[in-house]
């Protein structure tokens, strides 16, 4: 590892004390950002009635005024909040905050004047809503490019350790000088094997990988490691990987990178999907309580009690949680065998009991894992902790699956089937966590109906 001269010089302080109540805060998700952008807001709304109508404001008594703005500003922080604005960024390479802020606050103001709609008030108008929507993004913008200049106040600018072969970094370190004057370059190393101790010698706050070779090295270790500390770890890309489709290639100093990180989907949208599942379960139980009843009675005359079967999977985090089914082999039917995977046509197996397999329906008890928070309806189906502990042993990244709750069905129970390999499983899991949204849950629960119906397990 080599140092560059002169790379104590900005050495970053280390951060203050934070306050025991602002810790709690911030692992709930509360960001002092939400404060300035809920202050703004306000500020905005007020300050526009004030500009249009002065101190007498028409038709609403005053309380009704501050009842709709608080309003308008919660559902604001709402939408801000499961966009993912306020999820933590990484240094280098910031895109533009105004498209994304004006995009989400478009977002919200058409939920307000749909509220407003609703409940037959409009306390501001319809010409307030264009002025929230157009001054509320730039006071939001402002908010982020305020809270980045105190940060780099707090923690001095960017220092940047350099990871590849002498050429590639001699070039990277001539771009950094004439692009981005405020990044510190600290050293450099090509070998992965020195990287923890290069990150902590130089107090690196971000790693620059400048070749491919490498990403092979680093994951999952000690990409996970860097990514504990809160190390930023950027991929340059290269023509050869342009093949492959990437998104989120963001700028630094004239070169194309991709931010890694082991943590594929963020809080903010594991939360918002938790928020979804809950409301279209809970909306479904007329329909899934009977059927869910009538199943128990067939399994419950055609294989006798229990009706319901309890296994020990693997879940959110690696945590161990009782996995819900409806019974479907004959009891104790693993005595003897150990954890062992189900056969298309296993002796195991009640026989009138198989076309409950097939179309997946002895899967249906676990909404009440879902419920619970331990599974979703959508995600990586969960595995026994004894296979789970195999896996990881001969795939890299297993664990990564264990992000979110485990799901019902997953992208990898419509695209694979009961014997896909486990690490082509992982890739399809991985995929589905960096490209979440509702529409591919939507998508994902359609194409399991047509799973089913064609017995393709």
């Amino acid at each position: 590892m080599k140092r560059d001269a002169g790379s104590r010089t900005g050495r970053r302080p280390a951060p203050p004390g934070q306050p025991r109540l602002l810790t709690r805060l911030r692992a709930g998700g509360f960001r002092l950002l939400m404060a300035a952008d809920a202050a703004a807001l306000l500020v905005v709304m007020v300050g526009v009635n004030l500009v249009r109508f002065g101190t007498s404001w028409p038709t609403y008594p005053l309380s009704t005024y501050a009842l709709g703005f608080v309003g308008a500003t919660a559902i604001h922080l709402v939408v801000y909040y499961f966009g993912g604005l306020y999820e933590p960024e990484q240094r280098l390479g910031v895109r533009p905050a105004l498209p994304r802020v004006a995009m989400l606050t478009a977002l919200a103001v058409l939920l307000v004047a749909a509220v407003w709609l609703a409940v037959g008030r409009y306390p501001g108008g319809r010409a307030n809503l264009v002025a929230l929507l157009v001054l509320g993004s730039l006071a939001l913008t402002g908010n982020r490019h305020l809270a980045r200049s105190l940060r780099v106040q707090r923690e001095g600018p960017p220092r940047v350790l350099l990871v590849g072969p002498p050429d590639d970094v001699n070039l990277a370190r001539s771009h950094l000088r004439d692009y981005d004057r405020t990044t510190i370059v600290v050293g450099y190393t090509g070998s992965r094997g020195s990287l923890l101790e290069a990150v902590e010698d130089t107090d690196a706050t971000d790693v620059l990988l400048l070749t491919g070779r490498m990403l092979d090295e680093v994951y999952p270790e000690p990409l996970t490691t860097l990514a504990r500390r809160g190390v930023g770890v950027q991929q340059r890309v290269g023509a050869h990987d342009t093949l492959l489709g990437l998104r989120g290639v963001r700028e630094i100093a004239g070169m194309p990178f991709v931010a890694l990180g082991t943590h594929t989907l963020p809080v903010s949208r594991a939360r918002f999907k938790r928020v979804l599942e809950l409301v279209g379960v809970v909306a479904a139980l007329p329909v899934t309580l009977p059927a869910l009843a009538a199943l128990a009675a067939y399994v419950r005359i055609v294989a006798g009690p229990p009706v319901l079967f309890r296994q020990n999977r693997v879940g959110r985090e690696g945590r161990v949680f009782a996995l819900v089914k409806l019974r479907t082999m004959y009891p104790h039917a693993e005595d003897g065998l150990g954890p062992v995977l189900a056969g298309d046509r296993d002796v195991r197996v009640v026989p009138a009991c198989r076309w409950l397999r097939a179309t997946r329906l002895d899967e249906l008890p676990q909404l009440w894992n879902v419920l619970r928070g331990e599974m979703s309806v959508v995600g990586p189906r969960p595995e026994r902790p004894e296979l789970t502990a195999q896996y990881e042993q001969l795939i890299p990244g297993y664990s990564r699956r264990h992000e979110i709750p485990p799901g019902i069905t997953g992208l990898a129970q419509i695209h694979g089937r009961y014997h896909t390999d486990p690490e082509f499983k992982l890739g399809h899991d991985l995929q589905y966590l960096v490209n979440w949204s509702p529409v591919l849950d939507l998508e994902i629960l359609a194409r399991t109906v047509w799973v089913v119906l064609t017995r393709r397990v």
